[in-house]
């Protein structure tokens, strides 16, 4: 009879062994939440990394167009600085503002 006893008192400590670890899987800081907390964490950060990607890629981009010629150059001169070549005359347009807007902004 004695072997039967130790046989059960070691699956009884067997089976809250197997419960103890499945609860603390289920529901401890580095079981499944915890895993899941770290793989959102990994997808924001690739998504994040994705577009600083983008623009690096684009940046790099613009630098290559910047060193390769004076046309580039010259665009961005022009369309950020306003800059004329000699003997070429500049026109600003400014539109009207409609008076209803005017009357408004008061």
């Amino acid at each position: 009879m004695r072997p039967v006893v130790a046989l059960r008192w070691t699956v009884l400590v067997l089976v809250v062994l197997v419960v103890a670890l499945q609860l603390r899987l289920w529901t401890g800081t580095a079981g499944m939440p915890g895993v899941q907390r770290l793989e959102d964490r990994i997808a924001r950060q690739r998504a994040e990394n994705e577009a600083l990607r983008q623009r690096n890629d684009a940046l790099a981009a613009d630098v290559a167009d910047l060193k390769s010629g004076q046309e580039a150059i010259e665009d961005r001169a022009r369309q950020e600085l306003g800059m004329t070549r000699p003997g070429e005359t500049f026109y600003q347009v400014i539109e009207a503002t409609p008076p209803e807007a005017t009357s408004e902004s008061r």
